[in-house]
């Protein structure tokens, strides 16, 4: 009787072991599980990071690569149009030069002498060396008289009847202008042509007002 029961103690001792074998190796293999899933999680994370990585240096070469471009541009307007105050005061020479000559041609005392005639000739030549070097350095004059008036380069100051030029043609510059390469230094000042105005029209304007 004590054998038997010796046995059987023995077969339950042993089913537990195998019980808590089973129980073990199933904790070990969802042990492994967790350790697995959370490796894939941890890859995918650095997965993630690396894309960002690579997108923020993607940014920050097109924004290098952009104030690259802008460095340029800005070097070379600076190169190119630096001069340009410099250049808006020199015209003021030429103007004077105009002036001058304009007050002397009007001098009723000076009118018609040798005098007048070679200071005159003198003021031109100082004109047209101005002119030289301006053009030299991408300053030139616009060209007006008997051209339409383009408000790009041109400012109408007055108008002027004139049946023999089509209305909105340049028959007067006040005040030359100038480009410096492909800008606008200054406009040109003129007076531009309209149609004569008849007697009886302008009556009938008269009347209206």
């Amino acid at each position: 009787m004590e054998k038997e029961q010796n046995q059987n103690d023995m077969t339950n001792k042993s089913e537990e072991k195998d019980d808590n074998k089973k129980s073990s190796e199933t904790s070990t293999q969802d042990l492994n599980n967790e350790t697995v899933s959370k490796e894939e999680t941890k890859e995918e994370t650095l997965e993630e990071k690396v894309l960002k990585l690579e997108d923020k240096l993607a940014r920050t070469f097109a924004e290098m690569e952009n104030q690259r471009r802008r460095f340029e541009k800005e070097k070379e307007e600076a190169y190119e149009y630096g001069g340009f105050v410099f250049a808006k005061e020199a015209l003021n020479l030429i103007d004077n030069l105009e002036r001058s000559k304009q007050i002397l041609k009007n001098d009723e005392k000076l009118k018609n002498s040798d005098a007048l005639n070679k200071t005159l000739d003198h003021l031109e030549i100082i004109y047209k060396d101005l002119i030289s070097v301006f053009s030299k350095n991408n300053i030139k004059p616009i060209e007006s008289l008997n051209k339409k008036l383009d408000p790009n380069f041109h400012q109408a100051m007055m108008e002027i009847e004139d049946d023999l030029k089509e209305p909105g043609t340049i028959v007067q510059e006040i005040q030359k202008g100038f480009t410096i390469k492909d800008r606008l230094l200054r406009p040109s000042l003129v007076g531009v042509s309209k149609k004569i105005e008849k007697n009886d029209e302008k009556a009938e304007e008269n009347k209206g007002k």
